[in-house]
């Protein structure tokens, strides 16, 4: 199983790792892709406000641009203590215990908008990057990522659980993962969509996926595990479930 998640725009800094080693990062066939990016991103930060209109960012961000110019000597940490933020606090990582742990890291991945694909013992740095960033001479990430990342999970036979946000899911589209999706439900029966805590309710499915002794093989083990852990998830469709929170 492998559990697709968000990443964040915050994160964590610093890191006990040395540089980015583009090498010894899983998937080694997004690197070509990897590199690109790099190179694009540190060379826009050498013009920061060229960076902050890319990037979305105000001149109270400049601080991102500068991690971006760090971006090759910077030191790294595991991607899933890198992002921080609502969904990273509900999953709770330093919490696992060590079999946890190590479950984790190889059944979450976080969807990166610089890396692709990035698997919790992916040693990485601080940047800024979104998924619907356009970066001068490489045109949009969708049309970067697509034809690298949608071969790799077509070629997959695992199961995908898809947490990823809209600009995320953008980056590549997958027709056979478990599409996911949360809803509030006020006393009278009516839903809404969540936005904000949406990322939460994420977070711990993440979490209880992660920490299953079994390993998930179809939709219904993943709504079996989401029920032990205390969830109210309900079916949708052949290859979807809805989360249904109190609102």
């Amino acid at each position: 199983m492998l559990v697709l998640l968000p990443p964040s725009e915050t994160k964590a800094v610093g890191g006990d790792g040395g540089p980015l080693d583009l090498s010894a990062l899983s998937h080694p066939e997004l690197n070509p892709t990897r590199g690109k990016l790099i190179e694009a991103l540190t060379s826009l930060a050498g013009d920061v406000p060229a960076s902050l209109a890319a990037l979305g960012l105000s001149e109270r961000q400049v601080d991102e641009v500068r991690r971006n110019a760090e971006l090759r000597d910077a030191p790294t940490a595991p991607a899933l203590e890198r992002y921080t933020g609502v969904l990273y606090d509900a999953l709770d990582v330093g919490s696992l215990s060590p079999a946890e742990r190590k479950q984790a890291d190889t059944r979450l991945a976080v969807a990166s908008a610089l890396f692709g694909l990035a698997l919790g013992t992916d040693s990485i740095p601080a940047y800024r990057l979104s998924g619907g960033s356009t970066l001068p001479g490489l045109g949009t990430l969708r049309a970067l990522w697509r034809p690298v990342l949608e071969p790799l999970f077509a070629d997959s036979s695992q199961l995908v659980v898809d947490l990823r946000s809209g600009a995320y899911a953008a980056l590549a589209r997958i027709p056979h993962a478990v599409a996911v999706r949360v809803l509030s439900e006020d006393a009278s029966g009516k839903r809404k969509v969540v936005s904000h805590h949406n990322k939460a309710h994420k977070g711990r499915l993440a979490r209880a996926l992660a920490r299953t002794s079994a390993e998930p093989e179809s939709v219904e083990d993943v709504v079996e595990v989401a029920e032990a852990a205390g969830m109210r998830v309900e079916r949708e469709g052949a290859r979807g479930i809805c989360v249904v929170v109190a609102g």
